[in-house]
C-alpha cells in the first residue's frame, strides 16, 4: 500500500462535532483507497490518498454502459475502544462475484479486505461510538477505459470511501411498504444477484410511486409470475410465523434474482442462537396477506448493513392494505436486532468468528 496522507484533515473538533450526529452519507473521513487494473498488468499496489474529486475523461466506459459495481459495509467500535469489521470475507467475495457478473475483474479476497483495513486504521478517529452508529464503508470498482465501443472494459478503478452514519431508519417505529405490481427489479439471468448501480437506479421509480402512496419503501415481487415475495428497496425481508419461543424467522429463498444479502444470512444463524426455527422459502403476496389477517405472520422486519433490521407495519398495494400486528416493532425482531448489534459491537460473544478485529 502506496501512502499519501491529507494535508488538510478535519480538526479533532470538527470531526466529533459531525460525528455527534452523523446522518447516513453525510460526512466523509479525511482519506479514500484508489487501486487500478488493466488487462495487460493486472492490480497496481492500492493508494491510500486525500479524500478528493476524481477526474474522468467524458468518453469513460463507466458512464456509458454501466459497469460499475459496489459493497457496503460497517467498522464498529468496541468495548475497550478498538475497532472491528463485521464480515469482511462475505462482502469480499460478493464484491468479486458481481465484478464477475459484470464483467470487470476480481479483486482478491485478501487485498480488498487489506484496503479496507488500512482505511478504517487511517481515519480511525471517524468510528462513532454509539451502539448503533458506525462507519460505513462503501468499496465501489468503475470501468475507466476511454472508448465508446460496446465491450467489457480493458481498464479498471477501484475505489474505497467511508462515512460515519448514524440509524437509517428510526428502529423505534415501523415502517410501511408499497408492493410494486408495475415495475420489477430482476429477473433470472439479470444481474439480481450482483450489487451493482443499474439494480438501484432502476428501482427509483417505484420508489417514487412507493412515496406518491405514503410509503417508506418498495416491495418487489418476482418478473414471471408476479406473485413471489423478493426484496424490499435495497433490503431483505423476513417473516414471523407465530409467537414465543414456537415462532419460525422466515425469509424469501434465494433464487438467483435477489440479493444474497450478508446481514440476511447472519439472521439466520441469530435467529437459530436465539432458539427459533427459520426457514427460506416461497412466499407469495396471498401468503403474506393471509398470514397477517390470520395473525399466523406476527412479524415482519427488513434488513441490510445500512438499515441493520428495521421493523415493517404496514403492507399497502391495488390489492389492499394490511397492518402487521399492532403495526408497531415486534418483540422477535427487535431481540434478532439487538443481539445483531450486540455481536457487532462485542457486548454479545460472537460463536460464529464473524468480528474481525482491526485495532
Amino acid at each position: 500500500m502506496k501512502y499519501r496522507l491529507s494535508t488538510t484533515a478535519v480538526s479533532v473538533a470538527d470531526r466529533a462535532e459531525k460525528i455527534a450526529n452523523p446522518g447516513f452519507g453525510k460526512y466523509y473521513t479525511d482519506h479514500m483507497v484508489i487501486c487500478e487494473w488493466n488487462e495487460a498488468t493486472g492490480w497496481d499496489e492500492p493508494e491510500l490518498i486525500p479524500y478528493g474529486p476524481l477526474s474522468l475523461d467524458p468518453a469513460t466506459a463507466v458512464f456509458h454502459y454501466g459497469q460499475e459495481i459496489f459493497e457496503g459495509m460497517k467498522a464498529y467500535r468496541q468495548p475497550d475502544g478498538g475497532i472491528s469489521l463485521f464480515r469482511p470475507d462475505a462482502n469480499a467475495t460478493r464484491f468479486a462475484r458481481s465484478a464477475n457478473r459484470l464483467a470487470l475483474p476480481e479483486m482478491p479476497i485478501d487485498l480488498f479486505i487489506k484496503t479496507v483495513e488500512e482505511l478504517v486504521k487511517t481515519d480511525a478517529g471517524w468510528v462513532p461510538g454509539k451502539i448503533g452508529e458506525a462507519l460505513y464503508i462503501r468499496p465501489f470498482m468503475i470501468a475507466t477505459e476511454v472508448g465508446l465501443g460496446v465491450r467489457p472494459t480493458n481498464k479498471a478503478t477501484y475505489l474505497l470511501i467511508a462515512t460515519p452514519v448514524g440509524a437509517y431508519f428510526d428502529p423505534s417505529k415501523a415502517v410501511s411498504v408499497w408492493i410494486s405490481t408495475e415495475y420489477v427489479r430482476a429477473a433470472l439471468g439479470g444481474t439480481g444477484e450482483a450489487k451493482c448501480g443499474g439494480n438501484y437506479a432502476a428501482s427509483l421509480v417505484a420508489q417514487k410511486a412507493a412515496a406518491a402512496q405514503g410509503c417508506d419503501q418498495v416491495v418487489w415481487i418476482d418478473a414471471v409470475e408476479r406473485k413471489w415475495v423478493e426484496e424490499m428497496g435495497g433490503m431483505n425481508l423476513y417473516f414471523v410465523r407465530g409467537k414465543g419461543a414456537d415462532a419460525t424467522v422466515v425469509t424469501p429463498k434465494l433464487t438467483g434474482t435477489l440479493l444474497p444479502g450478508i446481514t440476511r444470512d447472519s439472521i439466520l444463524s441469530v435467529a437459530k442462537d436465539l432458539g427459533y426455527k427459520t426457514s427460506e422459502e416461497m412466499i407469495s403476496i396471498d401468503d403474506w396477506r393471509d398470514g397477517v389477517a390470520s395473525g399466523e405472520i406476527t412479524e415482519i422486519f427488513a434488513c441490510g448493513t445500512a438499515a441493520v433490521v428495521s421493523p415493517v407495519g404496514q403492507a399497502k398495494s391495488t390489492m389492499g392494505t394490511w397492518v402487521t400486528g399492532d403495526g408497531q416493532p415486534g418483540v422477535i425482531t427487535m431481540q434478532i436486532r439487538n443481539t445483531l448489534l450486540g455481536i457487532q459491537h462485542g457486548t454479545i460473544a460472537d460463536t460464529h468468528n464473524w468480528v474481525h478485529k482491526v485495532l
